[in-house]
C-alpha cells in the first residue's frame, strides 16, 4: 500500500511547500489539484518546478483532480469542456499521475447521458495515457452513492474504466458494505480515507465536515477489511477538508493521519 496526501488536507499552504510538506513527512504520493497547479503558474511559477519538487521529495501522483462539467454541458459548450479536457490530461501525463478525477454534475439530475459523456472522456485520456477515473458526491444532486456510481462505470463498459472510493461519500450516502463488494478489483483506482464529524447524522454532512480519521463516527476498519479481502494494495490519500485542521501545525496534522492510516491498514 502507498501513503498519499491529498493536498485539500492542508488547503492553505502554497503548493511546493504542501509537496515539501509531505515529503518531510513521509508519505510516498501527493494528490494533487489541477487549480493548485493552475493558479502556481499564474502567479509566475513553472511546471518544471513542480516536477523537481516532486522528484526532490520522491513522491509518486496517484491521481489529480479533477475534470469539471463535462457531465452539465452540451453543444458548443461541451466541446470547450473536452478541450480542457485535454490540457488536463496532458498536465497530468506530464507529472507521472496515471489518474485524474472525473466529478459529476453538481445540480443536474439527469444521468442519462454519464456514462456516453464518461466513455468521450476515456477516448481522450487514451491520447495521453491517462485515465479518468469516475466520482461520486454524496452531497450533489446527480450521482452521489456509491452504487449509482458502479451502474455508471459498468454501462460505459469500457477496459479503462475506474471509480474512486471515499469513505466519506460511502458514509454519508449510506452506501453499504455490499455495495463495496460488487466493484471489483481492477475497477478501483485510488481510495480516499477520511472519517465524519460526530452529531450530524448521515446525508447532512458536507465536505468542511471531515474530520481526522479515528475522531468521527465512519467504521473504516470494517471497510478497510472488505478492501483487503477484494485484495485493494494500491494506493489511499489522506483527504480533509477541516478548516479547524487548516489552522493547526501543517506538519502535525499530516503526521498523524500517516500514523493512523498505516495502523488501519497493518
Amino acid at each position: 500500500m502507498k501513503f498519499c496526501l491529498n493536498t485539500s488536507t492542508i488547503k492553505p499552504q502554497p503548493l511546493i511547500k504542501k509537496i515539501e510538506l509531505a515529503g518531510q513527512s513521509g508519505y510516498d504520493g501527493i494528490e494533487l489539484w489541477i487549480n493548485d497547479i493552475y493558479e502556481y503558474i499564474g502567479r509566475g511559477g513553472e511546471v518544471r518546478d513542480i516536477e523537481q519538487a516532486l522528484s526532490d521529495n520522491g513522491l509518486i501522483v496517484p491521481s489529480m483532480i479533477a475534470i469539471r462539467q463535462w457531465g452539465d454541458m452540451d453543444g458548443w459548450e461541451y466541446e470547450l469542456v473536452k478541450d480542457e479536457a485535454k490540457r488536463r490530461f496532458s498536465l497530468c501525463a506530464r507529472l507521472g499521475s496515471p489518474y485524474i478525477v472525473a466529478t459529476p454534475p453538481l445540480e443536474k439530475t439527469d444521468t442519462e447521458k454519464l456514462p456516453e459523456r464518461y466513455s468521450d472522456l476515456l477516448k481522450i485520456g487514451r491520447t495521453e495515457g491517462v485515465k479518468p477515473t469516475f466520482e461520486y458526491i454524496s452531497f450533489f444532486k446527480s450521482v452521489y452513492c456509491l452504487a449509482d456510481a458502479w451502474e455508471i462505470v459498468k454501462k460505459t463498459d469500457d477496459p479503462d474504466s475506474s471509480i474512486i472510493l471515499d469513505a466519506f461519500h460511502n458514509w454519508n450516502s449510506n452506501s453499504t458494505l455490499d455495495d463495496l463488494r460488487k466493484v471489483p478489483l481492477e475497477k478501483i483506482s485510488h481510495y480516499h480515507i477520511d472519517d465524519a464529524a460526530l452529531g450530524k447524522p448521515a446525508t447532512t454532512q458536507k465536505d468542511p465536515d471531515r474530520v481526522m480519521i479515528g475522531e468521527g463516527q465512519i467504521d473504516l476498519k470494517a471497510e478497510i477489511e472488505v478492501l483487503k479481502d477484494l485484495g485493494y494494495d494500491k494506493t489511499v490519500s489522506l483527504e480533509l477538508f477541516n478548516y479547524e485542521l487548516w489552522n493547526q501545525d501543517p506538519m502535525e496534522v499530516i503526521s498523524i493521519g500517516l500514523k493512523r492510516m498505516k495502523k488501519l491498514f497493518q
